[in-house]
């Protein structure tokens, strides 16, 4: 039998999300100061960037179809102090739009749903990282490009950890590398079944150009990567417990639609 237990924390009835977006020329600075910020705001503060290509109401027409960088945070707890983020988050650059939402908690979970999205094909890479150096930060902004254009391009997307996951000690979960600062995942989603190989060749080649800035991955975020996106996931020492628990649980490798741990005899 498998079980979990739930502590609940009181939070308010809704959340605060905002994200602002500036111009292509403005993402460094703008992505280092959103950094900074994140190392000294509250813990209610998630911080999230973004960078790719948009079409959107709340976007002036000039931002449509441009390489274009977004930052904001996720603010879960009493929505006027997280307002009191805004200035300085707004102070990084000059912001070309911006969309401050109220949600509830169960809005916010369904922010990024479809109705349609049983339709579009998808494809994810993923990393992690304890750092955004410049140079790491120059491959995010431009999605692993010279300059952020060209076809079929995924988005980028980055969320910051730390707060109660790095409070954790490391080997006391299957969850690993609790002491990443940000998580990248690289999106592609399209409809048209010819795109597939360029779509996710695409992504690919996106991707590894953060390949040298990373320290590994975030299970979930494992396409295709077979055993070598498993060594990504979990360090040796976790992956050898992992490994044991397969030799007693599931020797002949039952349950292996997954990102699978083989055993040891296997």
């Amino acid at each position: 039998m498998t079980e979990f237990e739930f502590r609940l924390h009181p939070l308010g009835t809704r959340a605060l999300v905002a994200d602002l977006f500036f111009p292509a020329e403005d993402a460094l600075p703008v992505l280092r100061g959103w950094q900074e910020l994140n190392a000294t705001a509250p813990r209610q503060a998630t911080f999230t960037a973004w960078s790719g290509e948009a079409t959107a109401p709340f976007l002036p027409e000039e931002l449509w179809h441009r390489p274009l960088p977004g930052v904001g945070f996720v603010w879960v707890g009493d929505r006027e102090q997280g307002r009191a983020l805004l200035p300085a988050m707004r102070a990084l650059g000059r912001p070309g739009a911006e969309r401050i939402q109220e949600m509830s908690y169960v809005e916010l979970q369904l922010m990024d749903d479809d109705i349609e999205g049983h339709r579009r094909r998808r494809y994810w890479k993923g990393h992690y990282f304890r750092e955004l150096t410049n140079q790491a930060i120059d491959a995010f902004r431009f999605r692993g490009t010279a300059d952020g254009r060209g076809a079929l391009m995924p988005a980028f997307g980055l969320q910051a950890y730390g707060g109660a996951i790095a409070e954790v000690p490391d080997g006391d979960t299957a969850f690993s590398q609790r002491g990443t600062h940000f998580e990248l995942v690289v999106a592609a989603r399209w409809t048209d079944p010819a795109q597939d190989a360029a779509r996710m060749a695409t992504a690919r080649r996106c991707a590894a150009a953060l390949d040298p800035f990373a320290t590994g991955v975030y299970v979930n975020a494992l396409t295709d990567e077979g055993a070598a996106g498993v060594r990504r996931a979990y360090p040796p020492t976790k992956l050898t417990r992992l490994t044991a628990l397969k030799d007693l649980y599931d020797p002949d490798n039952v349950f292996h639609l997954n990102q699978n741990i083989r055993p040891s005899s296997g």
